[in-house]
């Protein structure tokens, strides 16, 4: 329901949108803003097996996004169940495996089976890698050529599923959400010295939610997601700046800015909700524009933005659902797929030439489109091998797409 204590002129007092500036490469979670739009519009729509430019079986296992820097891919994997964590440089033109780091070996803490040992999608400044491998060593900046600059440990991040929150970067500094059972925090690090910058206690509950990075009036602002509810930092230094208390816990998908709010999802079956940035304290009565309760499973991917709607998926029933972000409303509810056949929906959209793309499991992509309601103008698959399973998001690249299982990376385009 709305919030009747937030008068209309509220809505436009401030205007937040991503700090970043258009870039030519997808260089971290969810892209140049944050928010999986790319807006190339030679990206392909359609495509199947004809349509893979090359392939490369990967060393390992798993679930984190490529990113592109130049004629270069970076991501991470795991050998033996997490006893091993490397980072991997592929070519981009042919997929061919440029260089391979071990960063970390040892006794692999516990993780969730839908999570493994290298969920954490890279990061990188053009001239540095930054890969999270929570328990197993922390975070590691690399050069382009591989060399190891620096690593920080960043404790136990005690917890039985793991961790899967990126790095991102925020001026000179490289950020790391630390959610865990116990000692949970957030932390800024010198991103070419790894020296720590600042550190903020979070309330201890398990989390794998990446911070973003917007601009509010004449400020940047950290905004996270959490198992209590969505907070706001100051990149800077730290500070909380604050807070709006959530329905039902696991605060799992990113936040993400629609039309000058953060459309809010809990990662278990609470209410979904949009909060205006730029408030101080605690904002629940006073900036949660509104919210609405679902009838869901629960959900995993982050909302996607299309024709001025927020998509959100749920990640069992592979049912989509459509938003108002600014009025508070359900547009439309529609059933994607027989989640049986296609398995769950855990990997974030994208969406480029006003078409949204949902992988499933399978690997089968639906490519939708939104307006009064859903329109299905494709369903996309590269036939992928026994036992493959995709849960990374796809990373739109120069007009062709990157498209990750847990063992293989595909180069889709003409």
């Amino acid at each position: 329901m709305r919030n009747p204590l937030l008068i209309p002129a509220l809505l436009v007092a401030t205007c937040a949108s991503s700090i970043f500036a258009a870039d030519p490469d997808w260089r971290g979670w969810r892209g140049p803003s944050s928010n999986g739009q790319a807006t190339d519009d030679s990206l392909p729509v359609k495509w199947g097996p004809e349509n893979v430019i090359w392939k490369t079986e990967l060393p390992g296992a798993g679930q984190s996004s490529p990113i592109v820097v130049g004629d270069r891919i970076f991501l991470t994997a795991a050998e033996g169940r997490g006893v091993s964590r490397i980072v991997l440089c592929l070519d981009r033109e042919s997929g061919r495996i440029v260089w391979q780091k071990t960063a970390w070996t040892g006794t692999a803490e516990p993780s969730h089976n839908m999570n493994g040992w290298a969920s954490a999608t890279c990061a990188t400044d053009g001239e540095r890698i930054y890969a999270f491998f929570g328990a197993g060593g922390g975070l590691f900046c690399y050069s382009l050529d591989g060399e190891q600059l620096w690593n920080q440990k960043l404790g136990p991040l005690t917890g039985p599923w793991g961790t899967a929150a990126c790095p991102v970067l925020a001026g000179n500094l490289v950020i790391q959400n630390c959610d865990a059972d116990e000692n949970a925090y957030i932390a800024a690090f010198d991103r070419i010295t790894g020296k720590q910058v600042w550190k903020t206690d979070r309330p201890d509950a398990r989390g794998w939610s990446t911070p973003i990075l917007i601009q509010v009036a004449d400020h940047q602002e950290l905004v996270v997601n959490g198992h209590h509810g969505v907070r706001a930092y100051d990149p800077k230094s730290g500070e909380e700046l604050w807070f709006c208390q959530s329905f039902s816990g696991r605060g799992t998908p990113t936040v993400t800015l629609i039309d000058g709010l953060l459309h809010v999802v809990s990662g278990l079956r609470g209410d979904t909700y949009a909060v205006q940035p730029g408030g101080k304290g605690d904002v629940t009565e006073t900036r949660m524009t509104w919210h609405l309760a679902r009838n869901c499973s629960r959900d995993l991917p982050a909302p996607i933005a299309l024709n001025g709607q927020s998509l959100v998926m749920d990640m069992r029933r592979a049912t989509l659902t459509s938003y108002n972000v600014k009025e508070g409303t359900e547009n439309w509810r529609s059933r994607v797929a027989d989640a049986g056949s296609t398995g769950q929906f855990c990997a974030t959209p994208v969406a480029w030439n006003d078409t949204a793309f949902f992988v499933a499991e399978s690997g089968v992509t639906y490519a939708i489109k939104a307006g009064k309601g859903m329109q299905v103008v494709a369903r996309n698959s590269v036939n992928p091998g026994s036992g493959e399973i995709f849960r990374s998001a796809i990373t739109p690249d120069n007009g062709q797409l990157l498209l990750r299982s847990n063992t293989v990376l595909y180069c889709i385009g003409k």
